[in-house]
């Protein structure tokens, strides 16, 4: 019997802390999680399943594969055979910037074999031996933001938003997210009544206020986790109560204990 060779995932980051990877898994890959980023990618080899909303999807070569934030998916081979794709996580608010305060675009299924994606997701999951050029992100990320409202289409009957209030709570949460910080202090950083602020948050990032934290704070523990801390000191370093905060955490956003994910990863 052939045998079939360990999991595996390269990780590289773009200019602007795009992380894209590369990765083969014999089986199963993932648990159920969500991510607060786009999922942008292609399958190279294989066939890539995943359950989105309900549904058993599977993402061939020559399909991009477009996960929207917060979306709760799950990732393992289709075959007996395995399979290799590369993937980029792509932050809301780098595709805002295009946008400029819409809803972001939704692409139904989490799949799309629409020409347009295809070309405007290729400097993202091209081989990870091609770092990308500032300037050459920044062309590829309004290519991207363009082709992604094209192909979804404008949501209709959306109130008007704050986008600039959504940026001032955007950014203090960044300035302060080792600390406690509550949607009253949010407030009073945006200008922005709270519950307004908070659904306008949702629509403009893919996620809710408290998830964005969340994540920042697990970003921070997974850079901590590559550099050589302990999980314990990653973890409290990150601003979680202790190590079983973070790993349930990390484990819900990535599909995968911590342990787990260190072993995997081969940074590049």
């Amino acid at each position: 019997m052939e045998r079939i060779p360990p999991d595996w995932v390269i990780r590289a980051e773009a200019p602007s802390g795009i992380e894209r990877i590369e990765a083969w898994f014999g089986g199963h890959g993932y648990d159920p999680h969500r991510h607060d980023t786009y999922s942008v990618g292609r399958t190279l080899t294989g066939v890539q399943s995943f359950t989105d909303r309900g549904a058993l999807r599977h993402g061939l070569p020559g399909n991009t594969l477009v996960l929207h934030p917060d979306e709760l998916h799950d990732g393992m081979a289709g075959t007996a055979a395995g399979f290799g794709y590369r993937m980029a996580y792509i932050d809301p608010a780098l595709i805002q910037q295009v946008l400029g305060g819409e809803p972001l675009p939704y692409i139904a299924g989490g799949l799309s074999s629409d020409p347009r994606l295809y070309r405007a997701s290729e400097v993202f999951v091209q081989a990870l031996d091609h770092p990308l050029e500032p300037l050459q992100e920044q062309d590829a990320l309004f290519d991207l933001a363009t082709a992604l409202r094209s192909v979804a289409g404008r949501p209709r009957g959306r109130q008007r938003m704050d986008y600039r209030a959504a940026e001032r709570a955007r950014a203090f949460i960044l300035e302060h997210v080792g600390e406690g910080i509550s949607l009253e202090m949010l407030e009073q950083a945006s200008g922005r009544e709270r519950w307004s602020l908070s659904r306008d948050f949702r629509a403009l990032y893919g996620t809710s206020p408290y998830r964005f934290v969340t994540l920042r704070r697990l970003d921070r523990a997974r850079g901590l986790m590559l550099a050589g801390f302990a999980l314990v000191d990653a973890a409290l370093a990150a601003g979680f109560h202790d190590q079983s905060h973070m790993t349930r955490h990390f484990s819900q956003c990535f599909g995968v204990a911590p342990a787990r994910w260190l072993e995997r990863i081969r940074q590049r």
